[in-house]
């Protein structure tokens, strides 16, 4: 078999460049990606990244510092940012909500908890203080997370949305 002088040379030139064109659309998506990242605010330990698909819901549940009762914290990832979704609590008392604002709504579960949906807050990012008397525990995906196992007592933490760039560059 008889080929042109250079076929060979132009066969691995073009393989390298498909190579390259399919690495270049591998890194273009994963970068242009948001992820869900769980953070040590002091440390920048990072304890969870989860790719943040539009529409995601996770959750925190904490028994409240003062209140003395559970609430449970909602969020859902919109348009790449982490949005209130809702909040449930068993009873009004110091520190929890005691008037619907604006478009709020309050409907109860069957356990007579309190559900409020309806919040117009965007965090940029979110912040908690893992518990030192009760867990936090985060709900991502169907799973329960005991933030105090991953992240230790009194820990601050941070959940942010970032794209795949960020986490590349920034180590996040």
């Amino acid at each position: 078999m008889s080929h042109k002088p250079g076929f060979l040379k132009r066969l691995i030139t073009a393989a390298v460049l498909m190579i390259f064109i399919t690495a270049a659309a591998v890194f273009m998506k994963t970068a242009s990606a948001t992820y869900l990242v769980l953070y040590n605010a002091d440390t920048g330990e990072r304890y969870i990244t989860e790719k943040a698909e539009e529409g995601m819901m996770f959750s925190v549940e904490f028994i409240h510092s003062v209140n003395k009762t559970p609430v449970k914290d909602t969020f859902i990832i919109e348009s790449g940012e982490i949005r209130a979704y809702s909040t449930t609590y068993r009873s009004f008392g110091a520190g929890v909500q005691t008037a619907l604002e604006g478009n709020q709504k309050m409907t109860y579960d069957e356990q007579g908890n309190m559900i409020i949906t309806g919040y117009d807050i965007t965090y940029d990012p979110l912040r908690y203080c893992v518990g030192t008397v009760s867990d936090h525990i985060l709900t991502l995906g169907g799973e329960e997370i005991s933030l105090r196992n991953m992240c230790g007592r009194s820990e601050r933490v941070v959940f942010e949305t970032v794209t795949g760039f960020e986490i590349l560059t920034k180590g996040m």
